[in-house]
């Protein structure tokens, strides 16, 4: 695997803690995972996802855009916004994100497939039974495919009068 040298963020008072980044990843329901699509134009998607092991993982259906383009070239980047709160009197927003560059694969391996899925349920539904979310799995399972995003570079910045709170 090749060593890839990532840019240092320009505003570096502005940047978050690894730790602070994890801890978004982990509580955002959301992000936007960017890859390089067809003809060459990026392809940016909005996607639920979970954050376990160090590793991000989305389900999909097994064919379409987002599968085509991390096959033909598997880096990828992936975005959370954690707080976007416009200030008008300032002319500004506060804000605070995090993005995410690695690899995506295609899961293969039925256990580790099954435990992502698992972990997506209880993300988002965690009040649901284990047998009713094991129904659903079991369900769905035959039609989905799973995708990790095994990072190799985060950061995390915010707005500089959040940084200045800190």
């Amino acid at each position: 695997m090749e060593t890839v040298s990532f840019r240092p963020m320009r505003r570096a008072r502005q940047q978050l803690p690894e730790e602070a980044c994890r801890e978004i990843l982990q509580r955002s329901t959301a992000g936007v995972l960017a890859v390089l699509g067809d003809g060459g134009w990026p392809y940016a998607v909005p996607l639920s996802y979970v954050y376990a092991d160090g590793c991000l993982y989305f389900h999909c259906a097994k064919t379409g855009h987002k599968l085509d383009a991390i096959r033909s070239c598997d880096r990828v980047s992936f975005c959370v916004i954690d707080r976007d709160e416009v200030v008008p009197a300032e002319y500004t927003t506060y804000f605070r994100s995090v993005i995410a560059f690695g690899r995506a694969e295609i899961v293969q391996q039925a256990d580790e497939v099954r435990a992502a899925i698992e972990a997506l349920g209880v993300k988002y539904h965690p009040a649901d039974s284990a047998e009713n979310r094991a129904h659903f799995i079991e369900k769905e399972l035959p039609a989905l495919c799973m995708v990790r995003l095994r990072i190799e570079h985060m950061t995390g910045k915010e707005a500089k009068e959040l940084a200045a709170a800190r």
